[in-house]
């Protein structure tokens, strides 16, 4: 088991597999980016299985896949079924829904369980201006190819901005809860120059309004190992999480790294401690010396990002950390 000197326990990796997306959504990527890491700098899928392998065998259960856009990464249905062999809990997949139409059934056969889809607005217009293209066809029917395939439970993550998508969360909690999907409201953090820039919108006061609409409730849910804390309607049937990175981290009960598609492993999405295992990888390393190197990172993560007392600080663009 992997214990951080807070005494936290790390149970979950969050592992990059592109910084490459289809999609150039504000708070994430800036619409001309170039800075994009070399394919050659990318693990290959033999060095990411054996990562996840060593994570496995120190206690790590759950593995999400994330990018950028994973399922631009050629053959992803390949790597989920080779990391799904190492017996894990939970095999999950961040997307953004562009392709799931045309992969979601080869993921479920893979062994991934769910799927998360970042989903900001219903309106295909509000949709098109967050994301710089008009994807609202494809990633609608991508949705419903994965509930079809039973990569279930779907949840819908959405970035909740004042004045750019706050008047679509009530229409995105009905369409939920019509289809059994599970809304999930994030703030935005400053990650990057696009994420500094985003419309910070306090989920205080947004939940208090959804418990009045809805009647919620709050409910103590194991659903993925997750930030969210959750709230149902009265039937039990419907339900929304609240991520507040910014208005009430959640840094104590934090039992997450990220490995990005470079092989550079990160202790904190706030935080500037990494280190670097693709070189350790590529020289050679034994996988007692990488379970090793994997403790002692462990080590040095922080207590807590600093979002709120350096908002000046520029960390990286989210799609180069993983989602």
């Amino acid at each position: 088991m992997l214990q951080d000197r807070f005494g936290r326990t790390i149970d979950y990796l969050r592992l990059s597999v592109t910084d490459r997306c289809d999609l150039r959504c504000s708070y994430c990527l800036p619409a001309r980016f170039k800075g994009f890491e070399e394919p050659a700098h990318w693990l290959s899928f033999a060095e990411i299985r054996r990562v996840v392998a060593a994570f496995a065998a120190l206690g790590v259960r759950r593995v999400r896949l994330t990018g950028g856009e994973p399922l631009l990464r050629k053959d992803l249905p390949q790597l989920a079924a080779s990391l799904s062999a190492l017996g894990l809990d939970d095999l999950s997949l961040s997307t953004n829904a562009t392709q799931l139409l045309r992969f979601a059934p080869a993921l479920k056969q893979a062994g991934v369980t769910r799927v998360n889809v970042s989903l900001d607005s219903l309106d295909r217009a509000c949709l098109a201006g967050i994301t710089g293209r008009d994807a609202h066809t494809a990633i609608f029917a991508g949705i419903m190819a994965a509930k079809a395939a039973e990569l279930t439970p779907l949840k819908l993550n959405m970035v909740a901005m004042r004045g750019v998508n706050e008047q679509d969360i009530i229409p995105m909690a009905e369409f939920a809860m019509q289809h059994s999907f599970i809304l999930r409201l994030i703030e935005a953090m400053p990650m990057g120059a696009s994420g500094r820039n985003t419309a910070f919108l306090d989920l205080g006061p947004v939940r208090e309004m959804l418990v009045q609409r809805f009647a919620l409730q709050p409910e103590v849910i194991e659903l993925g190992g997750g930030p969210a804390r959750y709230w149902k309607t009265p039937d039990g049937l419907g339900r929304i999480g609240f991520i507040t990175p910014m208005s009430q981290h959640f840094c104590a009960s934090c039992n997450r790294v990220r490995l990005t598609v470079d092989g550079t492993l990160h202790l904190c999405l706030g935080q500037e401690h990494s280190v670097a295992l693709r070189p350790l990888l590529r020289q050679g390393i034994s996988d007692e010396a990488l379970q090793q190197v994997i403790r002692e990172a462990i080590e040095l993560k922080p207590e807590r990002h600093e979002f709120n007392e350096a908002p000046q600080k520029i960390i990286r663009f989210m799609s180069q950390t993983g989602g």
